[in-house]
């Protein structure tokens, strides 16, 4: 008689991720700070994290082998979606990376990192002994690339960079051998250099003000930063308690439920609250990295490492921007930053790894 897959339903991972949910929702409506027109978005949030956790449960149910073909027809659907921004994007802070569908907006992007891991690792896992030629090497970059270039178009550098890290990593986990490693670490070097041409007014003008900021400087990028650093200095060790962080209910902090989430926590939470999201985070990520050690199969080792790479990148770069390490951009930090397709791709590839771990012994009889 075969054993149930749930059984092997990683509970530890999904209570971590609920934790991590239902404290983001806490720290976007204090983050909001009374502000009338924000006043919808932690009903909204609520919202989306219940769906995304149906989706979560649905998805585990999925035996994940049935994706290594679904995944090149959601491949084709994905540049459709991104090639339709062009044409009926919604545009925000310079760029159009989301579509209006009348009931709430959908970022293709958020949607095109889940399609490429699968994508990936259904395209590594069918070539893992032949990665040693560099042309299976140049394929897998020609398919990460054609998703790439529509969104650079939005344009939306940050989004670019995750999915290109995404296949360096994915590949990497595959089998990446040492010489072609040398290769990419020679195009990693001067590739800054090529792209800086390319490169829009205002990404341009981040990095400058992240190389030379400007001591003066009362408003922009340079000014959000500021406030961070000085939200995160001012909750100390134990915070100034939650609804009581004077960056944040006097609004001083801007894009506080966004891009600048985590100073809210460490102004209202201090030291101790950052330090408890980031060991959170890692627990997850542990979880996630001993999913893909144990999976049955080299397809299901792939996905739950390409879940793991996207939200370590995430969690990463958002938090170093925060305490102005880089310069700013607009990746989410995991689970907690607002945003529904953000937070629905997060859970989706929860899902994802999920059903990694139900399935990861042969079926038995």
């Amino acid at each position: 008689m075969r054993r149930s897959y749930w059984e092997h339903f990683d509970f530890i991972l999904l209570g971590l991720v609920a934790t991590l949910v239902i404290f983001g929702v806490a720290v976007i409506r204090s983050a909001i700070a009374g502000n009338v027109v924000l006043a919808g978005l932690v009903k909204r949030q609520i919202i989306f994290a219940v769906i995304g956790f149906g989706i979560l449960v649905a998805t585990a149910a999925m035996d994940y082998h049935y994706w290594a073909t679904f995944g090149k027809y959601l491949y084709v659907a994905t540049m459709f979606l991104l090639a339709a921004l062009g044409i009926i994007g919604k545009a925000a802070f310079g760029s159009a990376r989301w579509i209006d569908t009348g009931i709430f907006f959908i970022q293709p992007s958020e949607i095109a990192k889940i399609v490429m891991i699968l994508v990936l690792a259904a395209f590594f896992a069918r070539h893992r002994h032949q990665l040693h030629e560099f042309r299976w090497v140049a394929i897998s970059g020609v398919l990460t690339a054609a998703i790439v270039a529509p969104i650079l178009l939005q344009p939306d550098l940050s989004t670019s960079i995750t999915i290109l890290v995404i296949w360096f990593g994915m590949l990497w986990a595959a089998g990446l051998t040492w010489k072609h490693l040398a290769v990419f670490a020679a195009a990693g070097a001067v590739s800054p250099f090529l792209a800086w041409p390319f490169l829009a007014a205002y990404q341009k003008a981040r990095v400058i003000n992240f190389l030379f900021p400007d001591p003066n400087a009362r408003h922009g990028a340079i000014y959000n930063v500021q406030q961070a650093l000085i939200s995160l200095g001012s909750g100390g060790v134990f915070g100034q308690g939650y609804g009581h962080g004077t960056q944040v209910q006097l609004r001083f902090l801007k894009v506080r439920h966004t891009d600048f989430i985590f100073s809210v926590i460490g102004e209202e939470f201090g030291f101790v609250g950052t330090v408890f999201v980031i060991v959170m985070l890692a627990l997850v990520l542990w979880r996630i990295w001993r999913i893909a050690r144990t999976a049955h199969d080299t397809f299901g080792a792939l996905i739950a490492y390409g879940i793991g790479i996207m939200l370590f990148f995430h969690m990463a770069v958002n938090i170093a921007m925060n305490i102005n390490l880089i310069p700013v951009t607009g990746l989410p930090l995991p689970f907690i930053t607002y945003g529904g397709s953000a937070l629905l791709s997060s859970l989706l590839g929860i899902g994802l790894v999920e059903s990694v771990a139900m399935r990861r012994e042969p079926l038995s009889f």
